[in-house]
C-alpha cells in the first residue's frame, strides 16, 4: 500500500471552516417582533428604547450583512453614546459610519436642528430678559454646542421682552466675523430699543478674546449713535457663559 498523504495545514484549516457554522447577523425582519425596534415602540412607546434603536426608526434602511440597529449602534459608540457630542459632529463625520451616506447624514441633521428649534421655542418669543442668565437660557440650546462660532442679536422691546433672536454671521472654529450695520440696520427695521449680542466659544473656554472686547466697545458705541440700548454681550458655551455687564465692563 502506498503511504497516505498527509494535508497541507491550509487544507486543514479549509476543511475545519466549512465544518464550522457561519455566523448570520439577523436583519431587522429576521428579528422577532418584541426585538424590531418599530414593533416595540409600537407597542411599548418610544420611551423604553435605547437611543440607537431611535435612531434605527428615523434611518429605517440598513445595507446587506449589516442591519440598521447595528449602523446605528456604530452611529452611537461614534460619539461616545451621548448625544450632546453627536450635535458638535459634523455631516462628513456621520458618513465615517459605513452604510451613512449623504441622505442618511442629512436626516441625522435635520433631526438635531428639530431639536435645537424645539428647545428654542419652549422659552418662547416673548420673554422677558431680567439677567445675564435668562439670556444664557435664551441661546444656549441654540449655540452653545456647535463646533464653530456664530455671532447672534436678540432685539428687545421697552419693557425688555424679546420682539426677535437673528443669526447674523456663521464662523470658523476659532473666529466669525462681526457686521456692526447689519446688526444696526435690524434694530431699527424691528423697532427695538435694546440690543443684546451673544456668540459662542467652540473651545468650551468662556473668557473674552481681545477682538471680544473690540467688537463689544464698537457695537456699544454704534447703539449709543442710533439712541439704542447697548444691555449686554454674552459668550456662551455648552456649560456656562460670560457677561460682560456682570463683570462690570461696560
Amino acid at each position: 500500500m502506498f503511504p497516505r498523504k498527509l494535508k497541507s495545514e491550509r487544507e486543514a484549516m479549509k476543511d475545519y471552516d466549512s465544518s464550522c457554522p457561519v455566523a448570520h447577523t439577523l436583519t431587522v425582519k429576521e428579528m422577532s417582533p418584541d426585538d424590531q425596534p418599530r414593533e416595540r415602540a409600537l407597542k411599548h412607546g418610544c420611551k423604553v428604547l435605547p437611543t440607537a434603536d431611535l435612531w434605527a426608526i428615523v434611518l429605517r434602511t440598513g445595507l446587506p450583512g449589516k442591519p440598521i440597529t447595528e449602523m446605528c449602534r456604530d452611529l452611537m459608540r461614534s460619539c461616545d453614546n451621548k448625544l450632546f457630542n453627536l450635535e458638535r459632529m459634523e455631516r462628513g463625520s456621520f458618513m465615517k459610519v459605513k452604510g451613512i451616506g449623504t441622505t442618511k447624514a442629512l436626516q441625522i441633521e435635520a433631526v438635531m436642528e428639530l431639536i435645537r428649534r424645539y428647545c428654542g421655542e419652549t422659552v418662547g418669543n416673548r420673554v422677558k430678559i431680567g439677567c445675564s442668565r435668562d439670556v444664557y437660557d435664551v441661546m444656549r440650546h441654540e449655540i452653545g454646542n456647535l463646533p464653530h462660532e456664530e455671532i447672534w442679536a436678540i432685539y428687545l422691546n421697552r419693557r425688555n421682552e424679546i420682539i426677535s433672536k437673528e443669526k447674523m454671521t456663521r464662523g470658523s472654529a476659532v473666529a466669525s466675523v462681526f457686521d456692526l450695520k447689519k446688526i444696526i440696520k435690524e434694530a431699527l427695521l424691528r423697532d427695538a430699543q435694546g440690543v443684546m449680542l451673544c456668540h459662542n466659544h467652540p473651545s468650551g473656554n468662556t473668557m473674552p478674546s481681545v477682538d471680544d472686547d473690540r467688537i463689544t466697545e464698537k457695537l456699544r458705541k454704534g447703539c449709543e449713535s442710533m439712541d439704542l440700548r447697548f444691555l449686554d454681550h454674552l459668550i456662551i458655551t455648552a456649560s456656562g457663559f460670560y457677561s460682560y455687564r456682570d463683570q462690570g465692563r461696560f
